[in-house]
């Protein structure tokens, strides 16, 4: 059967000089009826990591209540203060307890970074890795999107063996290097090609935005749509701007020089809002990259765990907590640490909830964006140098078949890659078994 003259390709494109922007899912692209609009809609996993733990004050503290676990468990847990931004999320997110990767629990407290994602045995001088979760995913779906994955992290590149600034790995172990600022990101994701870049960033600077490059097209472009697709199509165009204009915002942040001794004069030369654009800008445009369908596979690492040389770790003295993170997962025992930590686990999960309520109010087909994605967000230390008990949050999936809206709690006989296989399979990702599984887990599953 003729495809209507007004059904738009899902791959259309607004194209302006040097550059070319994605469309999201259109009604246009989608009028072969719900079934085949459900069969059809992407299925998506982005894995967000940090360092050195959180904040775990004893139930009977006074700081109990920056403790970074719910208090309860199943369906009947309660938020403390640090996860509190996710109170209206609650049906959408599981926070797991107990966990961990079995290989990571003899090795050392800041070498598990590197395997976050692969549950790799680290052994000997080689560091030897293995596949990455998110890599593993990119095999089997990426040639469905214009890059098979996007690799992010606050720091860039790659790092080195067990302070690795990057969490996604190949098929044979090797690190993949990690984009970190925002701009480079923004023009690779959506310039005509890598050797465009210099040429679209000219034509930028004269003509203003990109949006502005393919403005003509965009008008063009909406005219063909129906009325419901013209209100997405605005509403698009409008998120569009919004990054545009924050990646500017926090490309200037990045920019501005490191001192080289005193990290608490950080606060004088920036706004302490640099962090948190500078996070949210790195979410959007994960968001951007999933609404377009750029790709469908993503990770950032917000930090790493190598010490005073990485920009992450200069976060906390922005927002005016004393010393830099690493300095404070190590006081969280002293007086006052635990809530100190705990104010920055709690800034952490609030630039989270910003990201799951984006994808939450997008809308998509007969459900929202989250209801097709996963995102898995964690730690691999529980408190700083312990490599058990990672304080983990599952969100999305509802239309992918998991349950949520519980706290679950898991003895060490239950490997982290158990929660993996789970994945794999929601994603449709054919794999038996991921690193050490056991089997899935039935307790996620609807």
């Amino acid at each position: 059967m003729a495809k209507p003259s007004w059904h738009l390709d899902r791959r259309t494109f607004l194209r302006g000089t040097g550059v070319s922007l994605a469309l999201p899912l259109l009604d246009a692209m989608t009028n072969r009826g719900q079934a085949a609009e459900r069969s059809e809609r992407p299925r998506r996993i982005c894995s967000v990591y940090f360092p050195f733990g959180v904040s775990l004050p004893p139930d009977d503290h006074e700081h109990s209540e920056w403790n970074w676990f719910p208090q309860g468990e199943g369906s009947e847990f309660r938020f403390t203060k640090t996860l509190s931004s996710l109170k209206s999320l609650r049906q959408d997110v599981t926070v797991l307890g107990g966990l961990s990767h079995p290989h990571g629990r003899s090795i050392g407290g800041h070498d598990t970074g590197d395997i976050f994602l692969t549950g790799a045995s680290l052994k000997g001088s080689s560091y030897a890795n293995s596949i990455s979760l998110d890599q593993l995913v990119a095999q089997q779906i990426g040639d469905q999107t214009r890059f098979p994955s996007l690799t992010l992290s606050s720091d860039g590149g790659v790092g080195e063996p067990t302070r690795s600034t990057t969490l996604s790995f190949s098929r044979n172990g090797r690190p993949i290097p990690a984009l970190s600022k925002p701009q480079q990101i923004f023009d690779r994701m959506f310039g005509e090609g890598d050797g465009e870049i210099q040429t679209q960033r000219r034509k930028l600077e004269s003509s203003g935005t990109m949006l502005d490059l393919v403005l003509e097209h965009s008008r063009s472009l909406k005219r063909r749509l129906g009325k419901q697709d013209q209100q997405k199509f605005d509403e698009y165009i409008a998120s569009v701007r919004a990054i545009e204009q924050r990646v500017e915002r926090s490309q200037r942040w990045l920019d501005i020089p490191k001192p080289e001794i005193d990290s608490s004069s950080l606060a004088l030369e920036s706004s302490p809002e640099g962090p948190m654009e500078y996070i949210r800008t790195m979410y959007d445009l994960i968001y951007l990259a999933f609404q377009t369908d750029t790709t469908r596979v993503a990770t950032y690492m917000l930090g790493q765990v190598a010490g005073a040389t990485t920009v992450a770790n200069t976060f906390p003295a922005f927002l005016g907590l004393a010393g830099n993170w690493h300095g404070l997962a190590h006081g969280a025992g002293k007086k006052g640490g635990y809530e100190n930590l705990g104010r920055f686990d709690q800034f952490l999960a609030e630039q989270l909830s910003y990201f799951l309520t984006r994808l939450k109010e997008t809308p998509e087909g007969d459900g929202s964006m989250l209801d097709s994605t996963l995102v898995f967000y964690g730690s691999s230390n529980s408190r700083t140098h312990n490599n058990h008990n990672y304080p983990l949050v599952l969100a999305g999936g509802g239309q992918l078949g998991l349950k949520h809206g519980q706290y679950l709690r898991f003895t060490e006989k239950t490997p982290l890659s158990n929660l993996f296989v789970t994945m794999l399979d929601r994603l449709n990702v054919s794999r038996d078994s991921f690193a050490d599984s056991t089997g899935e887990m039935s307790e996620l599953l609807a």
